[in-house]
């Protein structure tokens, strides 16, 4: 992604653009409203990229004349594409949720790559075209059609990509690939089923599916006659897999993008695990789009999933040897290295480092729109920050969320505090994460916690119609959750460089205060060390170098 300084002139356009993604590396994790345990939609979207600034973008309501336009800015580049008329209304957007209820996310698979567009004319790019349709629909159904008129009208000027649409009542995952040098996209949209999960990562997931049902599956009218045409497929319609025919599968992406969806899909049904197969390269069966889970799942799970790092896998970052001797779950770039002419990759895991922002969305058909829709938002790393709860009503986004450079620092930035936990915590992981957990968890117990009262307390708002003073308690709530977490990661990240500088551990009370001896100094450090197996790599690496000979 590239990014340009922004200042405080940025349009909106640049806005949009600057929040877009190196969206070949993100993951999305579904659950339909009779799989969940308060009868919420909910979708993840982990916006992941080396480059990524998180902050938390809006778009306000507005009514337009005739003809009046919209600027298209490719999300990737900041690169302007064109214009397409506006609707007489547009309506307002949080993030990746507008005042419908209705949430977008999106994660990049590539696939053939000479469909790819080569027109020069198309105009549409897979951001712009999650952001017109939470512009312009009232629900998941209408923004599937929404986004594939776009490109069949437009121009698709971007790679296979999978989207979840979600909103109150349903989700779908839509995929789409380009042409090539014809205009317009090839695509399929399945609606997944209310008492199951879904999870997409960076590889195309839908294969084959009952063409015939008009309820649950859409898909371009020459979805299937292009591929023959391309010489792509020549079997019975019946048989066509639209993630085989149009994307490109080895055992590298397995690991690297499948293994995602596996890992959330096992967590919550057992029949899962033989699928591992699959994921290592070991099987040419591949996994469901969706199960039913064998229980139902929470907000909870949901954010927990997203800070996955394969434990209780074979794939388990937290004990390989790479993760060192402090069990760090993180490998840097890049994922693939040779030794003696062979290629190895590292893991690639939900939870990652290069991530600028995630949100969990909560989309709830029992409550009024500007009350049901909440989108969790978080800053960098999904296992180091806080999902602060922000309404879908909100038309102020807090200073802490707002603009930045991934280039310079602030103190003020609810994205560099994250980061300054978390990069300490890449370091010494096994050290600080009891730490980081007290207070992430304390913040986000508490919000989950104080939801029943405000939805009430936003709802009786509703009832009376007074939508201007629930806007200003949405406002002025969301201002301060985001100063509330922004400062408690503050005080954490000095709290994390005091407690371990130089290698050590300094001792503590039951609160967390540091301990002073009796005259008033502070107490002697502890000197953690390292675990067994580094210790044991040292000597099995060097011999006898570092051993201490007796007489």
């Amino acid at each position: 992604m590239k990014l340009n300084p922004i200042g405080a002139a940025l349009t909106l356009a640049a806005l949009l653009a600057a929040q877009g993604t190196d969206a070949s590396a993100c993951t999305n994790l579904i659950a339909g409203k009779k799989a969940t345990t308060d009868g919420s939609v909910m979708i993840t979207y982990a916006a992941d990229s080396h480059n990524l600034y998180g902050m938390l973008t809006h778009t306000p309501a507005a009514r337009h004349r005739p003809g009046e336009v919209r600027k298209i800015i490719e999300w990737d580049t900041n690169k302007p594409l064109g214009e397409i008329p506006q609707p007489a209304e547009t309506y307002n957007v949080v993030g990746n949720m507008n005042e419908w209820q209705v949430a977008i996310g999106e994660t990049t698979w590539g696939g053939r790559e000479e469909l790819r567009d080569t027109t020069g004319n198309s105009i549409i790019d897979y951001g712009s075209l999650i952001q017109i349709a939470l512009e312009r629909s009232k629900s998941a159904s209408e923004a599937v059609d929404i986004m594939t008129d776009l490109v069949d009208k437009y121009g698709y000027a971007s790679e296979g990509e999978s989207f979840s649409i979600a909103d109150k009542d349903e989700v779908w995952v839509l995929e789409m690939i380009g042409k090539g040098a014809e205009k317009g996209a090839v695509w399929i949209a399945v609606r997944i089923p209310d008492d199951a999960i879904a999870a997409h990562a960076n590889e195309p997931r839908i294969r084959r599916v009952d063409l015939k049902d008009k309820k649950n599956v859409r898909y371009a009218k020459d979805m299937i006659s292009f591929a023959r045409k391309r010489g792509y497929f020549n079997g019975k319609d019946e048989d066509f897999s639209f993630a085989d025919v149009y994307g490109e599968h080895d055992a590298a992406t397995r690991r690297s993008c499948d293994a995602r969806a596996w890992s959330y899909l096992r967590r919550f049904n057992d029949s899962m695990e033989p699928y591992y197969a699959w994921c290592a390269g070991e099987s040419d069966e591949p996994f469901p789009l969706y199960v039913v889970p064998d229980r139902k799942v929470s907000l909870e799970d949901m954010q927990l999933s997203m800070r996955d790092h394969f434990e209780g896998t074979p794939f388990d970052m937290t004990s390989d040897p790479g993760a060192g001797p402090f069990h760090v779950p993180y490998r840097w770039r890049p994922m693939s290295f040779e030794v003696d002419g062979n290629e190895y990759c590292m893991e690639r895991a939900i939870g990652t480092q290069q991530t600028g922002w995630s949100f969990v969305s909560q989309s709830r058909d029992w409550l009024p729109d500007p009350v049901g829709g909440i989108i969790w938002f978080g800053t960098d790393d999904t296992n180091t920050s806080v999902y602060m709860p922000f309404y879908c009503s909100m038309t102020q986004v807090p200073a802490q969320l707002g603009p930045g450079d991934i280039n310079n620092f602030s103190m003020d930035s609810n994205f560099w505090m994250t980061n300054w936990v978390a990069n300490q915590a890449y370091n010494r992981y096994d050290l600080m994460i009891d730490d980081i957990r007290k207070v992430q968890g304390g913040l986000e117990s508490k919000y989950i916690a104080s939801r029943a009262a405000r939805d009430a307390e936003l709802a009786a708002l509703d009832q009376t119609g007074d939508l201007a003073a629930l806007r200003a308690s949405v406002n002025a709530e969301g201002a301060e959750i985001a100063r509330e977490a922004t400062d408690a990661y503050r005080d954490l990240a000095q709290y994390l460089l005091v407690k371990f500088m130089d290698g050590n551990r300094k001792k503590t009370n039951e609160d967390g205060s540091f301990k002073y001896t009796e005259y008033g100094i502070p107490a002697s450090p502890e000197w953690p060390g390292y675990d067994k197996r580094y210790y044991e790599d040292i000597v099995k690496a060097t011999g006898d170098r570092f051993l201490i000979k007796k007489k």
